[in-house]
């Protein structure tokens, strides 16, 4: 939390960034494939959000208890940051193969449940009561999400490109409908009229975010809400550690900030779209262990242009959604309830 925390921290990280980004040198696509080389998986991309095909090479993020790597880049007109290359949208599959249903579950799944929780309770009244409600899970993994949603009322459903964490989703009844693949390949799914849909750390996963987003967008209901929570590209831990950031995981190959979430949001077809800060989990669980000087001085920095390490939105597939469930007029979202 240092970043937040400490006095003069935040400014730091901003310079650093910045300093960064004038050093960066701006070149095409193929010239950037061509220097680091294109693997099977692989192929180069332009930007999803703006079509863009110049970038601005920033890191190279590696495994550190096992091998693996790739180049993280910079849209130099939009600001977007993506894998690139990028992994073919065919063969995504092929990198949640194995026991990948494993690491969803043991001691994961605690701090994951409290996570959901804090999320849905930040968006109150939207998921306070499922009442039947149907709900799509896109990338539900074991399903641990979907076990909230059923104590909450949801008829809940769901999709991952896992089998393995599917067949541990199956072993509950929150599990039940839960199947591999696209939610276009499942009848029931693919007749759409959702009320809601989530995706839990998801949308960095996708290699074809806009596509995806646009095919979600028509499985909503009328009046349906998207939630999406996902790491934060403009997140001050991302400036301050580089390459060693967190959010460059095995697995990710897109990294949003609000204001490039908000633009694919829009671009997918969605009416409106309410963002909030989202502050680390030990804040808003009331558990963390700060002087109170210091907590209101890490809230204040997150504020301050939404840069803590998660962002969380919703987008509504109306345009009265927002005035429905309490967003407030440009974007901004009206908590029903005060966070601790």
């Amino acid at each position: 939390m240092w970043p937040y925390a400490l006095p003069g921290a935040a400014v730091w990280a901003e310079r650093r960034w910045q300093l960064r980004l004038r050093r960066a040198t701006v070149i095409s696509a193929e010239e950037h494939g061509s220097r680091v080389g294109v693997r099977e998986l692989e192929q180069v991309i332009g930007c999803d959000l703006c079509g863009e095909r110049r970038v601005q090479p920033l890191f190279t993020p590696r495994g550190r208890r096992r091998p693996w790597s790739y180049h993280v880049v910079r849209c130099p007109s939009c600001g977007f940051l993506y894998r690139n290359p990028g992994i073919r949208p065919e063969r995504l599959g092929e990198l949640y193969a194995g026991r990948y249903g494993r690491f969803l579950t043991g001691r994961y799944a605690k701090s994951r449940r409290r996570r959901y929780e804090l999320v849905l309770d930040a968006f109150d009244p939207v998921f306070a009561d499922g009442a039947g409600r149907r709900l799509l899970d896109f990338g539900c993994g074991a399903g641990l999400f979907l076990e909230l949603a059923h104590e909450r009322g949801f008829e809940g459903h769901g999709v991952d490109l896992s089998p393995d964490a599917v067949a541990r989703a199956r072993t509950r009844p929150s599990g039940r409908n839960t199947y591999v693949g696209s939610p276009l390949e499942v009848p029931e799914i693919a007749a759409g009229g959702f009320d809601v849909i989530t995706l839990w750390s998801v949308i960095a996963h996708l290699a074809q975010p806009i596509e995806d987003l646009r095919m979600l967008r028509g499985l909503l209901a009328p009046d349906g809400v998207l939630l999406i929570l996902t790491v934060n590209a403009d997140s001050l831990l991302l400036k301050a550690q580089g390459a060693t950031w967190g959010g460059f995981t095995p697995n990710h190959l897109k990294f949003f900030a609000p204001a490039t979430l908000t633009l694919a949001l829009r671009k997918a077809g969605f009416a409106d779209v309410a963002v909030r800060p989202a502050y680390p989990d030990e804040v808003e669980a009331g558990t963390v262990r700060l002087r109170p000087r210091h907590e209101r001085r890490l809230r204040r920095v997150i504020d301050d242009g939404n840069r803590g390490n998660m962002q969380r939105a919703l987008a509504f597939a109306s345009a009265d959604g927002p005035a429905r469930w309490g967003a407030r007029p440009g974007g901004g979202y009206a908590a029903r309830r005060t966070m601790s």
